[in-house]
Order: structure tokens, then sequence, then C-alpha cells
């Protein structure tokens, strides 16, 4: 590729590849930026048939039960009662590896959780972290191509992934994490799970609240080190998806506690850091963190392709009581994840059984298109009708958010905490001495297979400005290695 300014694919040069389009600061994403809308479209199309991205997955069904009443936060109809049980589709995946890839790998692993409500499925599309490496959709498609397959050597190369990570500081606090204990989870039975995102809930009297939910593994953590995973990987490639179906046939149901942290809509603004920025988690002593249900799987799929493969999952599949926040990566999956399955599944993959409502019938005008089922016989395909068509409600899902400001600003500081380190260093200086000790091997010995030497030091540099000792001794670790 030739030097010279980034531009769009029909030629016109990029202004800002790093912020998407806003209503203002901090305000939700706006459809005109069709730079995000190119990137996250053309991301989408770029492999087939599996997931670009959480390809290699496993999944079984379940149910969720509500332990506490929340009534006063969401009017959502499937937490309207202590007692009340909800069927649930839950598949679990590792983000940058194929459809062949090993199970026990150092990575991410996605949490997707659909409910089967009677007011229609409810997505909740998270991981085993409650962080992430970006904050900004727009950056989504560079990101992941980084972790994929190099366009010239065909191998996953860690001069690409140091260098976007390196030159992308908000990462430090998902790349503490990820080098840390928890890395690699022992089992998809034994990690917590994350809604990751800030989300709206709001009750029957109008008024919203931030959300964010955690699932609490009820096994226990357990982990692998680098060492254990790696003689894993290579002895039993499906060892995590093994495990999660022997484990149910064996009448070991796997679950976890569901709480939740709420933070009042009025506070959000004056907060010391961005609670929308996903590369942050929110302290529990700020917001406790409030148990309301539990979590069983208890049923394997009958056939991993029809079910597990051809499931899809949308954050913006929400229900009444449920909504979004302006958090610019979960704007952007609003988007791309429906996107992406209508691409890889077909413009008609709802109607597959695992994707289908349980609970609740689908009324829509949609008609036609690729294994269309010919469900809606002959009725009327346009709305407003006068033969007995679906109507609308007139109640909007979730309660509308305020914003202000010209279009196209980029996002300012405007809370005490909003930088990228702050966070990373509170983290690492939790950790034991051992957990540091391991977490300072495993960063050290991913960098020593970087080539150039200013990439390694722009990494080294990110983590001393977290903390002047976790840059310290990583320094030093990989100086020893890389001799």
């Amino acid at each position: 590729m030739t030097q010279g300014p980034l531009t769009t694919e029909a030629g016109a040069p990029v202004a800002d590849n790093q912020n998407s389009e806003t209503a203002g600061v901090g305000g939700p994403v706006l459809v005109q930026d069709q730079l995000l809308l190119e990137k996250l479209a053309h991301f989408n199309r770029e492999r087939i048939p599996e997931r670009v991205v959480h390809a290699r997955g496993a999944g079984a069904y379940g149910t969720f039960t509500v332990t506490a009443d929340v009534t006063r936060y969401t009017r959502a109809k499937f937490l309207s009662e202590v007692g009340k049980e909800t069927e649930t589709f839950l598949r679990f995946s590792t983000v940058a590896g194929n459809l062949g890839a090993p199970d026990a790998v150092r990575d991410p692993r996605g949490f997707a959780l659909k409910f089967y409500t009677e007011e229609g499925n409810y997505d909740l599309v998270g991981n085993n972290t409650p962080v992430f490496f970006i904050k900004d959709a727009v950056k989504f498609p560079d990101f992941i191509h980084t972790q994929k397959r190099d366009p010239y050597t065909g191998s996953t190369e860690m001069d690409n992934v140091w260098d976007f990570w390196s030159l992308s500081p908000e990462s430090t606090h998902q790349v503490t994490w990820l080098f840390g204990d928890r890395g690699i989870p022992a089992s998809y039975r034994h990690m917590d799970g994350f809604g990751s995102h800030t989300y709206q809930w709001n009750n029957e009297a109008g008024e919203a609240f931030w959300v964010k939910y955690h699932f609490k593994t009820d096994q226990g953590i357990k982990t692998l080190t680098q060492a254990e995973a790696d003689r894993l990987a290579g002895a039993d490639p499906d060892s995590h998806q093994r495990d999660l179906r022997q484990a149910i046939e064996r009448g070991e149901f796997p679950s976890w506690t569901v709480g939740v942290q709420i933070m009042p809509v009025a506070e959000a603004a004056k907060y010391r850091f961005n609670p929308f920025d996903l590369t942050k988690v929110w302290p529990h002593a700020d917001y406790p963190v409030i148990e309301f249900g539990r979590l069983e799987l208890n049923r394997n799929p009958e056939n991993v392709f029809a079910e597990v493969e051809q499931s899809i999952f949308s954050p913006a599949h929400f229900v009444p009581g449920i909504g979004p926040s302006p958090d610019k990566m979960l704007q952007g999956r609003l988007f791309a994840y429906g996107d992406a399955h209508r691409y890889r599944v077909g413009i008609n993959a709802d109607h597959l059984p695992v994707n289908r409502p349980h609970a609740t019938e689908a009324r829509t005008h949609s008609r036609d298109g690729f294994l269309y089922d010919g469900r809606h016989k002959g009725a009327k395909n346009y709305e407003p009708n006068s033969f007995g068509g679906p109507f609308q409600t007139d109640r909007a899902l979730w309660q509308p958010v305020a914003v202000s400001g010209v279009t196209g600003e980029t996002e300012a500081p405007s809370h005490a905490e909003d930088n990228d380190f702050v966070q990373a260093g509170n983290l690492y200086r939790l950790m034991t001495e051992e957990k540091k000790g391991r977490l300072i091997d495993n960063l050290a010995g991913a960098l020593s297979d970087v080539s150039r030497d200013d990439i390694v030091e722009r990494a080294v540099n990110n983590f001393r400005q977290a903390d002047g000792d976790f840059g310290k001794r990583l320094e030093a670790a990989v100086q020893a290695l890389r001799g």
C-alpha cells in the first residue's frame, strides 16, 4: 500500500480514525458517521462462514431464576417477581481463534446470554472480563486485524499485537487482566461473566438507572498457568467444550450468581471517570453488586452447528425496561452484531429454533429473503393497516438520554480520573506478590517475541505509567529474556 492520507473506500480523505462522531461530547453515536458504518460493515463481511470474532465456541441451555426484587429499578417482566424462571441459551467462546483453534489459550472469553422472555428475546453479549481493550467501535476492526493472521506471513504476529496495544494506551487495563492469572480459565464453568458495558434499566415510573451486570461462578475460579495451557491445548484442543458438555451430561449443572451495579442517572455526569468507558470498571466501594438472580445451565444442544454455530446474539435485542447507554463501543455493537449475522447466517436467521422467541411470537412485516419459511402466509406486510395486523405500542423500551453540543466533537476528559492508566495500576497493586510475578513473566514472555525495540519500549512505558514498580520489573524481565 502506498504512503499517504488514509481514505474511505470511495477515496475521500479520513480526518479522524480514532473517534466516532457523537451528538456532543459523550453523546450517542451518529448514523451520519459513514466511516464508522463503512468500517464495521466491511469488517463484518471479511470472513465466511465462521464468525469473524468469537468463532470458536460452545453453548448450553439453562434457566435464569429471579432471587431478589429489582422492580424499583426495571419494569422488565422476566425480572418482575422473586422465583420467576426464564429459559436461556449461553454461548461461550474465545475471541481471536478460528473455528478449529484450541480452547486453552490466553484470550478473553465471550459470555453471550439469550433470555427467552415473554416480551421477546433479550440478549446480553458480554465477556469474562469487566473491561475491554478499546473504548470506541471505530477502532475495533483495526484491533481485531492485529489479533488475526498477518496478510503477508499468514500467522499471528506479536509485532502487530504489541504495536497496536502500545499505540493504544487505553488497552493497558485489559492487557493487565489478560496476562494475569485469569487470562486462561481452566474451563468455561470456572470463570465469571460480565455484561461489561453500561446499560440502562428503567422502571414503571419512568425513572432510569445505569447498570453493570456480574455473573459470579458458583464453581469457584480455576485458572491455568501458561505451561499448563500449552500442554492442554496440544493434548486436547476441545478441552473447554468437552468439559462443559460432560459436566451437564453427569448432572453437574454449572451455575452463576447474578448481580448488578446500579448508578442513578444523575450521578453519571459528575462521577470521577466516564461511567460509559468500556476500559474501566466501577469500583464496588462506590457501587456495590446487588444480587438478584441465579443462572444454571442444564441441557446440552442436540446439534452443535444448528444451535451453537447458527445461534445469533445482538446487544440491540432489548425488552421493555432495559436499554443502551452512550458507551461508544456498545453503540457500535448495536449495529455490527445484527449486521454480522444477517451476512453470516442470513436475513431470516431469527427463524431458526435456537433464535426464535419461546414465550411469545415475533410479529413483524418483514417478508421473503433467503430461508424465509412462509410463516406469515397471506397476512398484510405493511403498517398501519386495517386488516388486524400488528401495531405499535407507543411506549419506548427505554428512557431517552439528554444530549448537547455539536456533531463531530472528539471526547475530551471531563471527569477527574479519565486517563488510561489509573485502573491498570490499581489492579496491579491489588495482586499478591506471587500473582505479580506470574503477570510479569507472562508479559515478558510475550514481549520477547516482538522484533522491534521501539514497540517493546512503548509497551513497557504504558505499564510504567500505570505503576512504577510494574514497569520497572517488566523492563528488567524483558531485558533478561532478550539479552
